[in-house]
């Protein structure tokens, strides 16, 4: 391991990398707002292109929204989903462009420079609020939680139910404390050579 090259110490790295995982089960301790807000305030810096930041989060707190929810999740995610304490659909705002004027202020025109074509924005939201999904599971990570991202579920049922036709969900994810058997084994990854190539 090459922990001595990097600033952030062995055991933050650890905290938000080596030893966290997706968590498949929860204890009952709440996660409050006031966290999921410190969570945010951190995450937020992370780069969007244009700033533009277009991640958009419910969070489903209300025994009827979790039910709602639980229906259009695939079988095998189910039961966590409705016990965990807390669930977050993360989803990208296609109208992200309306929020740039006052998120890019340098440089104004960049809306309707680059992003008036409707299908430019969904691609461009796509690819942006995936990479702020991945800061906000690492953010949830750093809060002393843990995060279980799914995709396992009915995305254009949780779209009609939760968001509108300017919301594309990404994912749902699960959070709160791990419980007990809250792991599956560690997956194995490509080392370094594997995805590195030097031109």
């Amino acid at each position: 391991m090459f922990t001595h090259a990097l600033t952030l110490d062995a055991a933050a790295q650890d905290l938000l990398f080596r030893e966290a995982r997706t968590a498949n089960a929860f204890t009952d301790e709440p996660v409050t707002d006031a966290r999921l807000r410190a969570v945010y305030d951190l995450v937020k810096y992370g780069p969007t292109a244009f700033n533009q930041s277009p991640l958009r989060v419910v969070l489903v707190r209300t025994p009827e929204a979790r039910q709602r929810l639980v229906a259009h999740m695939d079988e095998g995610n189910r039961a966590k989903t409705a016990a965990a304490p807390l669930v977050a659909i993360l989803a990208a705002d296609n109208e992200f462009h309306a929020e740039l004027p006052s998120l890019l202020p340098h440089f104004p025109q960049a809306a309707d420079l680059f992003f008036a074509e409707r299908p430019v924005r969904e691609q461009s939201a796509l690819l942006n609020a995936a990479l702020q999904a991945a800061y906000f599971i690492v953010g949830v990570r750093a809060a002393g939680l843990a995060a279980g991202p799914m995709t396992g579920l009915d995305f254009a049922g949780v779209q009609k139910e939760f968001l509108d036709e300017d919301h594309t969900p990404l994912m749902v994810v699960n959070i709160g404390r791990p419980g007990e058997n809250a792991w599956y084994p560690r997956s194995p990854r490509l080392d370094y050579d594997q995805v590195v190539t030097t031109v």
